[in-house]
């Protein structure tokens, strides 16, 4: 068993999905400190308020922390369009690499080749 999960560590899908997560998690911090540092000051600016998270509604005993909803809905479509951003170039980079592979033959050209061959030796 110790052998099993030794091969399935050193795969390389299982590596490279532990650096995206590592990488992710250092991400959603930038993310953070962009929302929380320059994008709430500036929205606060046309709402009146500088600091959205402290945006509370107070009904009876409840507090609906309404302005950290807000950061986290920034948070998710900064990070969304990042993602796209990246997913888009990728794609083009994926696309462009398979237009610049030549095209080889394919099976049916082999068969038509093969074809030809047993014409000739049988003639």
């Amino acid at each position: 068993m110790l052998r099993e999960f030794k091969e399935f560590i050193q795969r390389g899908n299982v590596i490279d999905l532990a650096v995206g997560v590592i990488i992710g998690g250092a991400f959603t911090n930038i993310v953070n400190s962009l929302v929380n540092n320059l994008i709430n000051p500036l929205l606060g600016l046309f709402i009146g308020k500088i600091d959205l998270s402290n945006l509370v509604f107070k009904a009876g005993g409840a507090t609906f922390k309404y302005g950290e909803f807000i950061n986290t809905v920034i948070n998710f479509l900064i990070i969304a369009f990042i993602v796209f951003l990246l997913v888009k170039a990728v794609n083009k980079v994926m696309r462009h690499n398979e237009q610049q592979q030549p095209a080889g033959p394919s099976a049916e050209d082999y068969l038509k080749e093969i074809r030809d061959l047993l014409k000739e030796k049988s003639n």
